[in-house]
This record gives C-alpha cells, sequence and structure tokens, in this order.
C-alpha cells in the first residue's frame, strides 16, 4: 500500500510539462530508478482507488511521463504546483489524508 509519505517523495522526482484544472502532465527525472522502494507502477496506478479527487493515472513508461486527471474542485490546482515543488507539505499531507478512501 502507498502512503502519503511514499506520494511527496515520488512527486519529488517530477517536473510538470502541462497542466491546466483537471489535468496534469509530468515528466519523471530517470533518478528515480535508484529509488530504493517497494512502490510499483502499479501502487501508482492504484492511488485513484484510494484517493477521493484523483481520477485516473497513467503511467508512459517509453517517455517517462505520468497524466494525472482529477477533480480540480477536490484538488485545487494550487495543491498540485505546491506538491511538484515540495512547499507547503504539510499542509498536502492533511489534504491527502483527509481525502484517503482507506487508511493510508
Amino acid at each position: 500500500m502507498i502512503k502519503t509519505e511514499d506520494i511527496i517523495k515520488i512527486a519529488s522526482y517530477f517536473t510538470i510539462v502541462a497542466h491546466s484544472p483537471g489535468r496534469l502532465r509530468v515528466r519523471v527525472n530517470p533518478k528515480i530508478k535508484n529509488e530504493n522502494s517497494n512502490i510499483s507502477i502499479e501502487d501508482i496506478e492504484q492511488i485513484p482507488n484510494k484517493i477521493k479527487g484523483i481520477k485516473n493515472i497513467k503511467v508512459n513508461k517509453v517517455i517517462a511521463s505520468v497524466t494525472i486527471t482529477y477533480d480540480a474542485n477536490i484538488f485545487k490546482p494550487e495543491v498540485w504546483e505546491d506538491l511538484i515543488n515540495k512547499r507547503n507539505l504539510d499542509e498536502i499531507t492533511k489534504i491527502i489524508n483527509n481525502l484517503a478512501k482507506e487508511v493510508m
């Protein structure tokens, strides 16, 4: 199971490519492969089943990108910007924990 701190750690390898309310596309730094973690791509793709407001996560390993579709009324676009840029992480942790569909 993926935890909130895992989400924050994974996001630290992301760079925003395109972002419009409800859709975020990020490039993934190849250094993520060096991360000693038990988190799989399947774990990442299952996040929408665990957190309210995230509709879909599509991982493209060929071009090292991730596309996230989300409800912009639940997750404000600024939350994603802050997560990727490592700002207001305590507040983001609270938001994610409040929206968790199961104990994470």
